[in-house]
């Protein structure tokens, strides 16, 4: 049995650009991915200084870490981006980013983002945390 994921506004909520306020999962497994840096296989930063190009690191990786556990982005049940930057162009610049890639899908579900002023690796300018409700 697949597990049945329902995604809501409620009406008393602000409208939003994508995400859902509420996601919830009827019944499944869920897997929990670490936060999916801009490193290459070999955990070399990409992109250094390159807030688009380290997005789309993050992507990659965050897409291999779902095939692995035999996911797709729209299994995912909830997300949180962090970017290393207070500026809200960034973050928009981010989200957009995102939403518009072959991850998209996963952020239409309950999301966080949020401008950070560190993460763990010099250099790094975003992170994407993500848990997914697995199929069967």
């Amino acid at each position: 049995m697949t597990a049945k994921i329902t995604r809501f506004n409620p009406d008393q909520l602000h409208e939003t650009p994508g995400y859902h306020h509420i996601t919830v999962v009827e019944a499944g497994r869920t897997a929990y991915l670490a936060g999916q840096c801009p490193l290459d296989r070999y955990g070399s930063l990409v992109g250094p200084g390159a807030l688009e190009t380290q997005v789309d690191q993050v992507v990659a990786n965050a897409l291999a870490a779902l095939a692995a556990v035999s996911a797709q982005p729209q299994h995912v049940v909830r997300s949180v981006i962090y970017v290393r930057s207070d500026a809200r162009e960034d973050l928009g610049s981010v989200w957009a980013r995102l939403t518009a890639s072959a991850l998209g899908p996963a952020f239409t579900s309950a999301s966080t983002l949020l401008g950070v002023t560190q993460l763990g690796f010099a250099g790094q300018l975003v992170e994407v945390d993500l848990t997914a409700a697995l199929p069967d």
